[in-house]
Order: C-alpha cells, then structure tokens, then sequence
C-alpha cells in the first residue's frame, strides 16, 4: 500500500496518530472529523495515498463511496438531521485541506449559516451545449 510519510491521513491509516474510528475494511477508514462543520460530521478515507479523484483508481473511488454510504447512514440514524451534504474535494481552490482522497458526510439543518449552497441561475443553453461537446471529446 503506497503511503507518504507527511501526510496527515497515511498517518492515521498507519496507526501514528489517533482517531476517532467508525468503520474500517480493507481498502478503506472513516472516522469522525476533528475540526467538525457540526456534530456528527464526518470523513471516509482511502488508505492507500492518492492525492484527489483523478489520482485514485475507479474501484478505490467506489469503496470509499460504499463506507461513506454506511457511515452517513449511521448519522443520519443517530442525528436525525434534516440534510446531509457528501463532499469531495479536489485542489486548494476547491478547499482540499488534506492531499489525501477522503470525503465529507456533513449533517445539515436549516439556516445553519454553512455556505455551501448557490443560488440557481440559469446558463446560456448554446454555452452549455458547446462545452458539453468539447467535454465529451476528451471521454
């Protein structure tokens, strides 16, 4: 398993730092986030080291999504709050803190001041089409 010395999350994979582990399976480890948005909130890594998305195979992106199913579940059950945002993030300008693939199950409530949602407005449609296509040419 590939794993870099100075991250913080191969770190906790390792043994080296403590957690508060949730659940735990051969290609995966959630555990709660100890710099919480709100209780309950918290994070489902892959062990191996992979930086983002794009570094991380297919079958270590759907494991890490199966574990952060089971541990959203679990809050949503204990919690009962009336939303959850699942997050992933990728590149400082997205808010990556650590360089490691992790995601976020976040509980939510109304008016709870996190400002993670936008307002929908609607785009050019002729825009979107001609990007869809110079998307799609690099499928």
């Amino acid at each position: 398993m590939s794993s870099k010395p100075d991250c913080i999350f191969c770190q906790i994979v390792a043994g080296a730092i403590p957690c508060f582990k949730l659940y735990e399976d051969e290609a995966t480890l959630a555990f709660m986030d100890i710099n919480p948005v709100h209780p309950g909130h918290a994070l489902a890594i892959v062990k191996p080291h992979y930086a983002d998305l794009f570094a991380t195979p297919a079958d270590l992106l759907a494991a890490t999504t199966a574990t952060l199913q089971k541990v959203a579940t679990a809050v949503q059950t204990t919690l009962k709050p009336p939303g959850m945002n699942l997050l992933q993030c990728n590149g400082p300008a997205a808010a990556q803190s650590v360089p490691h693939f992790h995601m976020h199950a976040i509980p939510r409530h109304a008016d709870d001041g996190l400002a993670m949602n936008w307002d929908l407005v609607p785009g050019n449609h002729d825009d979107i089409a001609a990007l869809a296509e110079r998307i799609r040419a690099n499928l």
